[in-house]
């Protein structure tokens, strides 16, 4: 009854609801908070609803077993498994094989588990009781080996081949913080691929000492979330001033404050944008899925080390949690950006530019004749020499934003699906990538002039957002928060822009975006 009460709101009219019949009792209501019995009073009319005795049913199936009454209870989740497996045509043989695995040398428990779920199996087939079923067939995908992977774990081999690709050190300077603490948990175990980590004892030691590390000429890498980016703004911006390479990854979570540790949200946008003293503009990446944060993690190694520049990679707490299939790449085709440290003494001046990328030498400490002076303070032009002299100070400040403005020259466009103009363009980033593109999807099915352009180059922006914007009637923008990238997009590019807005912890459902879009069509046709 509980999570009946829980969990109902999220089901749509005609439904399949399955109950565990046993558990529905006055006592379990009171306990629940029900004031009459859902199963009586009207409240389910609009599903299909099937009363299970799974209790009663999982017993029976495990009565000549040496579990207990408790243990035997347990195994109620694989009867209901099974009954699923039936409801949906999918075979049994991996997850007898997972509980082979997972209770290795507890032959009654392999029994038990195993039982329950093919009395699950063999009940729907039997029942009659289910005026249907489904059969989800396997999906059609590229050669290739694939494995599971989560968005953090995702995230920490991709860090680990953007250091390779850079031909670099990688090293980790963080504090545990949820829920980004999985990168560190990850990276930790790859030592063997030069990999050092560092559990400092706050957040600002965690980012002190990779900025150390960046200076020392490794990839540096501090993860966190809002929390302890905002402890860390002084040291992201003494790596601004600086000009060194490092990726600050904020796996995002429910703020303000202590907020929601274990909740998703994007709302940390305009403080990895903003959230810094004086102009200290950094480039922002930020990965659709659990997989792509391999892809956009080496991507952050990319720019910070090619442009010698901080980089905000902003994950959220979906995709880092998340899991899907993932395709393992060949090394071989990841993209190659190996750095080369000055140690030519003829002419050396710290700050000077390269043409294309505006980026300064990186010099390791100790090359004989090319030591010169780092720090906080404003820095000579050229000559990385303390200066207080104001229109030097102006000068640098645009040299530093103009050179991360021109991470936007090697960058790809942002993915569009759809036509290139239309009636409604839907923008978003982040984990919103799935639940936007299955609604547009909809919309399309429908007849309608609906595209999705979604973005993972955040700022600067990729070279098409701006002549897309011009092709449809109207923008809106859907993200776990109040509207930051329709702030930044306004601001960039005057553009009216729809919100669609979500706070509650909680990522978007398909069937709330497909009404919200719905809702923008019918308004444009009025």
């Amino acid at each position: 009854p509980a999570a009946l009460r829980h969990n109902v709101k999220d089901l749509t009219a005609g439904a399949v609801v399955i109950l565990n019949r046993d558990s529905f009792d006055q006592r379990a209501y009171d306990k629940a908070g029900y004031d009459s019995d859902p199963l009586e009073d009207g409240s389910l009319s609009g599903f299909r609803v099937h009363e299970v005795p799974l209790t009663k049913m999982t017993r029976t199936a495990l009565e000549n077993t040496s579990l207990s009454k408790k243990d035997k209870d347990r195994c109620k989740n694989l009867f209901a498994l099974g009954l699923t497996y039936w409801m949906y045509g999918r075979p049994l043989d991996h997850t007898v094989q997972w509980l082979e695995g997972k209770f290795a040398g507890k032959p009654d428990l392999i029994d038990a588990n195993v039982r329950a779920m093919k009395a699950g199996y063999y009940y729907g087939e039997t029942a009659g009781i289910f005026a249907e079923s489904y059969r989800v067939r396997p999906a059609v995908i590229p050669a290739g080996t694939y494995r599971n992977i989560t968005g953090n774990q995702a995230s920490a081999l991709g860090f680990i081949a953007g250091a390779r690709q850079a031909g670099l050190e990688l090293f980790l300077g963080s504090y545990p913080i949820t829920p980004a603490s999985d990168i560190l948990h990850e990276l930790s175990k790859h030592k063997n691929h030069n990999v050092r980590t560092f559990q400092a004892e706050d957040e600002i030691a965690a980012v002190s000492s990779a900025i150390g590390a960046a200076f020392g000429g490794a990839l540096a890498l501090t993860t966190t979330s809002g929390p302890g980016v905002a402890l860390k703004g002084e040291a992201i911006g003494l790596a601004h001033i600086l000009e060194l390479p490092l990726i600050v990854a904020n796996i995002q979570r429910g703020g303000p404050s202590t907020g929601l540790p274990t909740k998703t949200e994007q709302a940390d946008l305009l403080q990895a944008m903003y959230g810094r003293n004086g102009e200290s503009p950094c480039p922002i990446v930020a990965p659709a899925t659990p997989g792509d944060c391999f892809y956009m993690a080496v991507e952050a190694a990319r720019i910070a080390t090619q442009y010698m520049t901080p980089v905000m990679f902003m994950s959220d707490g979906y995709i880092a949690n998340g899991a899907e299939p993932w395709k393992v790449p060949n090394a071989d085709e990841l993209p190659k950006f190996p750095v080369t440290f000055r140690t030519d003494t003829d002419n050396f001046l710290p700050y000077e530019r390269d043409e294309e990328t505006l980026a300064r030498p990186w010099v390791k400490p100790g090359t004989p004749g090319l030591e010169h002076r780092v720090g906080g303070l404003e820095k000579q032009n050229l000559t990385g020499n303390v200066s207080y002299d104001p229109e030097n100070h102006e000068f640098m400040n645009k040299v530093r934003a103009e050179k991360v403005a021109r991470v936007a020259n090697s960058i790809p466009d942002a993915e569009l699906f759809g036509d290139g103009e239309g009636d409604v363009l839907v923008i978003g980033w982040g984990g919103t990538y799935g639940a936007i593109r299955q609604a547009v999807t909809h919309h399309q099915g429908l007849g309608a002039k609906v595209s999705h352009l979604h973005m993972r180059h955040i700022w600067p922006f990729a070279p098409n957002v701006e002549p897309l914007l011009g092709k449809f009637r109207k923008v809106a923008v859907a993200e776990i928060n109040l509207g930051q990238l329709s702030r930044l997009l306004r601001d960039a590019f005057l553009v009216d822009t729809i919100g669609i807005n979500k706070l509650q912890g909680q990522p978007f459902k398909v069937g709330e975006l497909v009404a919200r879009i719905g809702g923008i069509l019918e308004a444009g046709e009025a």
